[in-house]
């Protein structure tokens, strides 16, 4: 039987889930070593620091809990920003999004509550939080769509411009007069979101994965989720598809800032009951590389956040062990995200020179593409 070049090359390569999970967990795994390495440096035992970190965040009962509130907001951000990068959106501004929904949910949490019986106040103010992240979206929407203008840039500004509005809105109108620090004034504890029966992680953790799940499937069996895909492989493809593409820019965004400004919501309501001046969590930013980790899917975000939420709660009680600053685990997520940015460029390297397979694997009539030419160039002149 004739093998063709595309059966060896075919037979050279790994499994397509095997080198998705060598691309996911392999950064994982070379920055958690990197780190080791600097516990060594440090005078640490890195096996102990990572044995407290997991015993804190994964195994014990508190810590699992404590992990699972902390995925909540990171699930429906990492949802949000799957859907913009779907569509080749870089929606960076998730931080200024989240802060200026938290800043409304906050400063009118007290009052809606208080006038809504039942969950009526909640999901009000779920929604507030969720339109206020979208409309924060707007401006680079319109810039891009209509424009042309780099969201990358314009994402990025109205995230300063948020950060510091949704402080002056801390410091001015939404001040809480009890206290003298900056701050909204306190949701009460039981007009807040409430916990899971025999736990103390409340349901927001639930919408999240639902929202995951339902992002998935909008998705992979939609023709939204189509539209969104052909958008993300080529605008110029998609307009000739007859896609209103300027439509489906701003649409895009105003979901994906909202996913930002219901997890904002869900984390006020579910953790804080209020927000003090010049707080800012940083979520975005780590999320940006956990889904590009999770090569833009949806079901293999939860994994991702899930670790990203043990290493959180687990980092911080490691590190104190260790006498170490809070800010180690964050270097310790710089490493992660610079060996997978090292991934991707050899896996991009290996996929530009998919000939080099071992000789002794090529089967009879496989031979490499430069001696294969040489044969045709021969037999041409013959």
């Amino acid at each position: 039987m004739t093998h063709t070049p595309h059966d060896a090359i075919a037979a050279g390569r790994t499994p397509r889930w095997a080198g998705s999970l060598v691309m996911g967990v392999g950064p994982i795994l070379l920055g958690l070593t990197a780190g080791g390495i600097l516990l060594l440096f440090t005078g640490r035992n890195p096996f102990a620091f990572y044995g407290d970190l997991l015993s804190r965040g994964l195994f014990s009962s508190n810590g699992v809990q404590d992990s699972l509130t902390r995925m909540a907001p990171l699930l429906l951000m990492a949802a949000g920003l799957v859907v913009a990068f779907r569509a080749n959106i870089w929606n960076i501004g998730g931080d200024g999004q989240f802060l200026m929904a938290a800043a409304l949910v906050a400063g009118f949490g007290p009052a809606v509550t208080a006038a809504l019986p039942g969950g009526l106040g909640l999901v009000l103010l779920c929604l507030i939080g969720a339109v206020m992240g979208g409309l924060w979206t707007i401006v680079p929407s319109v810039l891009k769509a209509f424009y042309g203008v780099n969201e990358v840039i314009t994402s990025l500004m109205m995230t300063f411009i948020g950060v510091n509005l949704a402080n002056l809105l801390i410091k001015g109108p939404f001040r809480s007069t009890t206290t003298s620090v900056p701050q909204t004034d306190v949701t009460p504890k039981a007009h807040m979101l409430p916990y899971i029966p025999g736990t103390h992680v409340h349901v927001g953790i639930i919408v999240a994965f639902v929202a995951i799940l339902a992002v998935h499937f909008v998705l992979t069996r939609t023709a939204f989720g189509l539209r969104l895909t052909v958008l993300g492989a080529s605008p110029r493809a998609a307009a000739h598809a007859g896609i209103d593409v300027r439509r489906l820019i701003i649409v895009t965004f105003f979901i994906s800032g909202a996913f930002m400004g219901l997890a904002a919501a869900i984390e006020i309501l579910g953790v804080w009951g209020y927000v003090r001046a010049d707080w800012n969590p940083y979520f975005g930013l780590t999320l940006f590389a956990l889904v590009f980790l999770a090569r833009l899917n949806a079901l293999a975000c939860i994994p991702l956040v899930a670790f990203y939420a043990v290493v959180s709660i687990g980092g911080h009680y490691a590190a104190r062990r260790a006498g170490l600053p809070d800010d180690f685990m964050l270097m310790v997520v710089g490493l992660i995200l610079l060996s997978m940015a090292l991934t991707e460029f050899v896996a991009a390297r290996r996929a530009r020179r998919p000939w080099r397979l071992d000789p002794r694997r090529r089967g009879p009539g496989q031979e490499a593409p430069a001696q294969a030419a040489g044969s045709a160039g021969t037999g041409g002149e013959a």
